[in-house]
């Protein structure tokens, strides 16, 4: 059995539907489980092939919990990161390995897809023991050094970053294209 805590991210779709539970003491936890396939291009073939899934059984504790539980489906792809935990196990007629993953961040896997983000109405940060103070320094959303109020910078539009300025509105690589 290994319990060093290696820390890990993965990506994979989320294999069964996520359940909450809580402990004696209220903690909630949601756990579900996470496939991650591996795929190769094979020059030979020509061809992409599978060279095997992995399986995860992903806990997910206080906060965290609630919000994968209230956001995550079946199907979902997802990137998630955590501490690894391996578990040996013994049933009697098999023994074998699980392998888990205590979650510490986990979101939509955006290169498959789109999502709506919305921020918790209770402003719980970290671990959910305690709420950011609305609009304050300790403002979990404030970035280091750049004040949230309206009479904060200004911070440039997405088309102010893509074109280039006194261009006219065309991108500095020419003929209308972004430059990615």
């Amino acid at each position: 059995m290994s319990d060093r805590g290696d820390t890990i991210t993965i990506t994979g779709n989320v294999a069964t539907p996520p359940e909450l539970k809580h402990t004696p003491s209220g903690v909630a936890i949601a756990t579900f489980r996470v496939a991650s396939g591996q795929r190769r291009y094979d020059r030979e073939a020509g061809a992409w092939s599978d060279a095997g899934t992995n399986w995860y059984t992903v806990s997910a504790f206080r906060t965290l919990a609630d919000h994968a539980f209230r956001s995550l489906q079946k199907g979902d792809r997802v990137i998630l990161t955590g501490r690894l935990r391996l578990r040996d196990w013994d049933n009697g007629t098999r023994r074998g390995t699980a392998i888990e993953i205590d979650a510490e961040a986990i979101g939509h896997d955006l290169l498959w897809g789109t999502t709506t983000f919305r921020k918790d109405s209770q402003g719980a940060v970290g671990d959910g023991t305690r709420p950011a103070a609305q609009g304050s320094a300790d403002d979990a959303w404030a970035a280091p050094g750049i004040d949230a109020s309206p009479s904060g910078p200004e911070v440039p539009s997405t088309e102010a970053l893509l074109v280039g300025a006194g261009s006219g509105g065309s991108s500095s690589t020419g003929g209308g294209e972004t430059p990615f």
